[in-house]
């Protein structure tokens, strides 16, 4: 697959996920904010009803003020005598007794059809004195708006009074939440208020201001808060947290797979690589041996047993190319199998680093420079496979002859030393053409070859450094590089001591 048509399907999929995201979190916003809306509107007519209770119970403690007033000034009166005057006829006395009414009818009853007159003359009595109740009436409401703010809010608003009602409304209203209240004045003051009310912020705060009708320098305001309403909402809106969830986990798996497939993509680059390197690193063994193969033919060559011997020679130097080459490949192969013996045995890194430098610098001096060693390590003593312990320093020294600079003679160093009790310290200098910053974090991956190193004129499959630093892992080891472009490389590689 292309770059390009992974980065188009990447980006309709990052679209239609943030899309879909953006949406559920549009959604989400605006349900808390109808259950806010819903929550306050029930709120507000709980506390509205409270304060239309409140103020009958202030009507009704003045009513029963005024009637208990007014029981007191009839207490004593149970009988009326009412006197019915015949124009006619003498009067007559006729008691009515208003607790019997079977003392209704007069004693005369030839005489009831008197008692119709009289009924109506009685209406008029009686309308006279409604009248006359009513204007009291009137007097006790002018008493209740002049007077009622006069008594304190204590007493017209008790705490246990306000707390039951307001119980009573919520529940009634489908809202069971513990709540907490207090009682404030103009002034902002707490005339009182329950053990856990400290609300956090003025929007927490419901308030509705009780007996509206009194002065506005004694009006009292009841403000109310709920400390679990956060959790409230929460609880009404979180069937939509496993969809978010979910979303969010489609986006992560949506990350993950499109930085695979970059992966993959990366590394079918450096497998072709790869495999363009390894076919022109085998080409010029192949080709060697091919030639040197036609000129055994030849029986001038073979009858030279100079010439033959130089043509065997390059036979058998090229076959060994060929075999390290192809023996390097597998070897890394079977190590990522974990499928390869290893013969740990005790060596002295001193010494074999010694003997290898003095392998290697005739390859060094070819190209005009030189190699110091400075194995000044006490306890040089480790436990290690010589031979790819060999093959470890052999390709640092390899690697900082390939990529030296044209211009300036290589300058290789190889130092040892003990920076503690337990460990030793081996580094490999140069004064190559050194690495990028972003270089020195892959230069230990598979196949992954600095840009000057695609170049065919610098050999290699890019599984060099790969190998030692697996080979340095299994020794129980660690390798890590230093470098600056034009100035060179160093690669420090601390191993245990053998105790």
């Amino acid at each position: 697959m292309k770059r390009s048509t992974i980065w188009i399907l990447t980006v309709v999929m990052a679209i239609a996920l943030l899309g879909l995201l953006a949406m559920q979190i549009v959604y989400l916003e605006k349900m808390v904010a109808m259950r806010n809306s819903q929550f306050s509107e029930i709120v507000m007519r709980s506390l509205y009803s409270v304060s239309t209770m409140l103020e009958q119970n202030e009507t009704q403690y003045f009513l029963d003020q005024d009637l208990a007033e007014a029981e007191q000034t009839y207490s004593g009166t149970q009988q009326k005598s009412f006197t019915f005057n015949d124009p006619h006829e003498a009067a007559i006395d006729t008691t009515i007794n208003t607790e019997d009414p079977s003392t209704l009818r007069p004693a005369n009853l030839n005489r009831l059809k008197n008692l119709n007159d009289t009924y109506q003359r009685k209406q008029e009595i009686l309308k006279g004195q409604y009248l006359y109740q009513k204007s009291l009436l009137n007097e006790v409401i002018l008493t209740i708006l002049n007077h009622s703010s006069d008594r304190p809010i204590q007493e017209r608003a008790d705490s246990a009074t306000v707390a039951s009602y307001l119980r009573s409304e919520l529940e009634f209203n489908g809202l069971t939440l513990p709540f907490e209240f207090a009682i404030v004045n103009r002034a902002n003051g707490v005339v009182y208020k329950t053990d856990g009310y400290s609300p956090m912020s003025q929007q927490d705060v419901y308030t509705q201001v009780l007996f509206p009708n009194d002065p506005k320098s004694k009006q009292n305001t009841l403000n109310v808060t709920f400390p679990n309403k956060s959790d409230y909402i929460f609880s009404s809106v979180k069937f939509l947290v496993p969809s978010l969830a979910f979303t969010f986990l489609l986006l992560g798996v949506f990350l993950y797979t499109i930085s695979l497939a970059f992966k993959q993509k990366k590394l079918s680059e450096i497998k072709n690589d790869f495999i363009n390197n390894m076919t022109h690193e085998f080409k010029t063994p192949i080709s060697s041996i091919s030639i040197a193969a036609q000129m055994l033919n030849d029986d001038s060559v073979r009858k030279s047993p100079e010439m033959l011997k130089h043509v065997s020679g390059v036979i058998n130097d090229e076959t060994k190319r060929l075999r390290f080459q192809v023996e390097k490949v597998l070897q890394l192969s079977l190590f990522d199998r974990k499928n390869a013996t290893m013969r740990l045995e005790e060596e002295d890194a001193n010494a074999n680093i010694y003997s290898i430098i003095n392998t290697f610098k005739l390859k060094v001096e070819k190209y005009g420079g030189h190699i110091n060693a400075n194995l000044d390590a006490e306890d040089p003593i480790i436990k290690v496979d010589k031979m790819h312990f060999t093959n470890v320093i052999f390709n640092l020294l390899d690697n900082a002859v390939k990529y030296r600079r044209e211009d300036v003679p290589p300058e290789l160093t190889v130092t040892t030393v003990n920076p503690d009790e337990d460990h030793i310290q081996i580094t490999v200098a140069d004064n190559g053409i050194g690495m990028k910053r972003e270089d020195l974090k892959k230069i230990f991956e598979k196949f992954y070859r600095v840009s000057t190193g695609n170049l065919h004129d610098v050999k290699g499959f890019g599984l060099g450094l790969a190998y030692v630093n697996k080979m340095i892992d299994l020794f129980g080891g660690s390798i890590r590089a230093e470098s600056e472009v034009n100035k060179g490389s160093k690669f420090i590689i601390t191993l245990p001591l053998y105790k």
